[in-house]
């Protein structure tokens, strides 16, 4: 127990604090992130069920909270990262603001920040200093390049990562410019792994009663998700190139046109070709010698490609998903973002979350033990500072004298 729990002037937990529900449940994250690699990993702990404490400088905030669009006059950008969790304000600058943090990080149970390397130390707040004081902390780490190597200092964003990991290289037309993977896939892949780094972390505390530092690098991430593409270089000196929807090793598994909308198929097995080939009344090119096999066919790409569309421009996308999925080729529609929304796919999954006068993404992992996960709007800036203070033992003169001094 916290030693300052027993303060006659405490007051209780929140009641978004104490009604998680899910496997992280009293789990306590301190949440020093901005932008996006952070606050989408410490979004993805407060789903789970952990409370998340999201700390903010005052009169500023996270500067998200300032980009637009806004629904209800709230940044969309910022809602969208920053759900489950509870804002305080700390000026961390300021000697009661950094007591304050210190004090809450003594009950916590991970620390989760995403600035440059140096900056934490800086602030006498990077994890040396911290696990002195709570050596069961699991301490996230996650910037552009990570905490050591070379390019450890430099700032970084998710085009940046983009470019020097590799991907925007593979990206795009095939004879066309390097494109950047329509999301934001830089900051985001460094969000799961350090989401995965904390959850491994934790586990391990178990065993040996310690926490640890969580080390993520967006360009590692980045590195990490290309898989075959560097397999392949290494072990094959394939040099991987930008090749459009087509993938690199199997065919047919691409975009194609129809006589209306495009359609994606995908042909993996020799069981699936050969439903393929009868469904679009194209028997003959199971015959063909340069396509008897997946990688025969991508090698012959531009030779089977042709003879496909002519088949394939027949007909509709509607009539093309209706004449597949009954051979049970795997096939499905280029779909924008307003359909998507409303597919019943994703609905019966509940990935739509709906808030007043719009809505947002909900998390995709599901736990048969719980029905529901936790779902609570984006807080509103600093409005769980005083409670949060009080459950740490401040009282009420403590923490009229810290917003007097400018410390909230």
């Amino acid at each position: 127990m916290n030693k300052h729990s027993a303060n006659p002037d405490a007051a209780a937990p929140t009641k978004q604090a104490t009604e998680r529900r899910g496997p992280l449940s009293g789990v306590k994250v301190i949440d020093l992130t901005h932008m996006l690699a952070g606050p989408y990993c410490t979004w993805l702990l407060g789903t789970l069920g952990a409370d998340v404490i999201k700390v903010e400088m005052p009169g500023r905030g996270d500067f998200t909270r300032s980009i637009a669009p806004f629904a209800n006059e709230r940044s969309v950008y910022f809602c969208s990262v920053n759900r489950n969790k509870r804002s305080i304000t700390l000026n961390l600058k300021q000697s009661l603001g950094k007591e304050a943090l210190l004090r809450l990080v003594r009950s916590a149970d991970v620390f989760v920040e995403n600035n440059r390397p140096g900056v934490m130390q800086r602030l006498g707040l990077d994890y040396e200093s911290l696990a002195k004081i709570n050596q069961r902390l699991v301490y996230a780490s996650i910037s552009g390049f990570g905490q050591t190597g070379p390019y450890s200092k430099r700032p970084a964003f998710d085009a940046v990562v983009q470019a020097m990991s590799g991907i925007m290289s593979i990206t795009g037309e095939e004879n066309g410019s390097p494109a950047r993977v329509g999301t934001s896939i830089g900051d985001i892949g460094a969000s799961l792994f350090g989401t995965v780094g904390v959850l491994a972390a934790l586990n391990d505390r178990n065993t040996t009663g310690r926490g640890a530092q969580v080390d993520i690098a967006m360009l590692d991430s980045q590195v990490a998700i290309l898989e075959n593409a560097v397999a392949r270089y290494l072990n094959s000196n394939d040099v991987p190139r930008r090749i459009g929807s087509r993938h690199p090793l199997i065919a047919p598994f691409q975009a194609f046109p129809t006589s209306d909308e495009p359609i994606v198929i995908c042909v993996d097995t020799e069981e699936q070709w050969a439903r393929f080939c009868k469904a679009i009344e194209r028997g003959d090119l199971m015959s063909n010698p340069h396509f008897g096999n997946g990688s025969d066919r991508a090698h012959y790409h531009a030779e089977l490609e042709p003879e496909l569309i002519k088949a394939l421009v027949k007909r509709t996308r509607a009539e093309w998903l209706a004449i597949l999925d009954a051979a049970d080729v795997p096939c499905g529609p280029i779909n924008d973002i307003p359909t998507v929304v409303r597919d019943p796919q994703i609905l019966a999954r509940g990935m739509i979350v709906p808030e007043a006068n719009g809505g947002y993404v909900n998390q995709p992992i599901h736990f048969s033990p719980y029905s529901q996960m936790p779902q609570q709007p984006a807080p509103e800036f600093g409005a769980d500072t005083r409670a949060v203070l009080a459950e740490c033992g401040f009282t009420s003169d403590e923490i009229a004298k810290m917003r007097d001094e400018g410390a909230i």
